[in-house]
Parts: structure tokens; C-alpha cells; sequence
């Protein structure tokens, strides 16, 4: 083989590995949403793992939303809303598959979902995991209208049948959709009961699984960081 051969051949195989890591590097972008009055920090065990997977640092985009003094006042309204839906959109703009996951604590689940339907991408979300969620209301927070106490409660809020839960109430929040939830979850569960209705609050309708740990609330968002990556892979 001549010396020339051998320089084309390198040279080939050298494009064909360049080539194979950008396929390989093409992942969905991750939209990571935080719960009531927590921060993107509190992501921090999930974005850790995904880069650890691979995902660069502008695949992952983690919105800071809401007051972080008064869990009471935060609701599904207005200025909650507009972080997450840069959030969603930015993430769809600069994904290379031209999809995105979405994966939300607690109140964050609901909060994305709303925004998911909102903006009407579904189709372009992979997969959606709600960890933790309220998704069919807390009881904690009575059934609406009666002994609705604050805004997270209110009609843009948590409480059982609120407008707000109705609106979502059957929505489809991507092509895959999970949930992962706790039957020891201080919040959901917080009444005595997580049941709404004789369904978990956590479970979504549709879902394609739902998967349960014996975690508290906070644990089921920083302690499940490798189940996360299973559903969105």
C-alpha cells in the first residue's frame, strides 16, 4: 500500500470517528422545572448525571421561576408561566433532534404541562416525566372553591378540580409520559392520603408507566436522577 494510500485511509477513518460523535453528541434538549419556591440547584443530582451521560451544558436548561419566600402566593399564573415557556421554547429552538424532554417536580410537573399545552408542542416533546407532581389536586388544599386558602390553592392552583387542573384535565404532555411519585410523600400525601378520587395525585392520565419509590418529596426529585435518564433516553 502506498504512503498516500495509507494518508486517504487515515483521513477517512479520522472523518468517520468525527462524524460518529456527532451523531452520537445529538441528543434531546432537557427542560428541567423546579417546584414551589425551590431553585434550579435543586436539579443539580439530575444535571449532573445527564452530563455525565454525555449532555453538554446547552442541552440542559433549568428555569428559575416563582417567589422563593412565599410558597402561598406562587400559582399557575402569569409570572410563574414566563420562565418555563422561554424555557420550552429556547429548548426547541436549539435542539439538533428537533425534540425536547421535559421532566417536573412538583408543582413544577403541572407547571410545565400547562405550558406544554399552551403553546401547543406536544408532538415535539419525546418525553415528559412528572415527579412528584399534583396532577389530579391536593387534598390539603380542599376541593374548589371550598377552603381554597391561598393562590397555590386557588383557581390557578392545586386545589382538587380547580379551573386550572381542569384545563389540563386529559391533555397529552408529549409522545411518552411518565410519572414517578411516593406513597410517603410529605406534600402530595400530606392529608393522610395521596389519593384523589382513588388515584394517586401523581399518576397522569395516559401515561405510558408510572414507577414508585419509597422516598420523600424532595427525594423522589434528587434521589431518582438515574430513572429520570432511563425515561428520556
Amino acid at each position: 500500500m502506498t504512503t498516500i494510500k495509507k494518508i486517504l485511509l487515515l483521513l477517512s477513518a479520522g472523518v468517520a470517528l468525527m462524524l460518529a460523535a456527532k451523531v452520537q453528541a445529538c441528543v434531546d434538549a432537557v427542560v428541567l422545572v423546579h417546584g414551589n419556591t425551590a431553585s434550579p440547584s435543586s436539579w443539580n443530582n439530575t444535571y449532573n448525571y445527564l452530563r455525565s451521560k454525555g449532555y453538554q451544558a446547552a442541552d440542559i436548561y433549568r428555569p428559575n421561576w416563582g417567589s422563593k419566600t412565599c410558597a402561598a402566593c406562587n400559582d399557575h399564573n402569569g409570572s410563574e408561566e414566563t420562565p418555563v415557556r422561554n424555557a420550552i421554547i429556547s429548548a426547541l429552538n436549539n435542539s439538533c433532534t428537533g425534540k425536547i424532554d421535559v421532566i417536573g417536580h412538583s408543582m413544577g410537573a403541572t407547571l410545565a404541562a400547562q405550558q406544554i399545552d399552551k403553546l401547543g408542542v406536544a408532538s415535539q416533546v419525546d418525553a415528559f416525566v412528572g415527579v412528584a407532581g399534583a396532577f389530579r389536586g391536593l387534598l390539603s388544599c380542599g376541593v374548589y372553591p371550598f377552603n381554597v386558602w391561598n393562590s397555590t390553592c386557588g383557581s390557578a392552583g392545586l386545589s382538587v378540580s380547580s379551573p386550572f387542573l381542569d384545563s389540563i384535565y386529559g391533555v397529552r404532555f408529549g409522545q411518552r409520559v411518565y410519572s414517578i411519585k411516593s406513597n410517603i410523600d410529605q406534600v402530595v400525601c400530606s392529608s393522610g392520603s395521596c389519593l384523589v378520587y382513588g388515584v394517586h395525585s401523581s399518576r397522569i392520565w395516559g401515561e405510558n408507566a408510572t414507577y414508585t419509590f419509597a422516598l420523600g418529596h424532595f427525594g423522589l426529585q434528587t434521589d431518582t436522577a438515574a430513572q429520570q435518564y432511563n425515561l428520556i433516553k
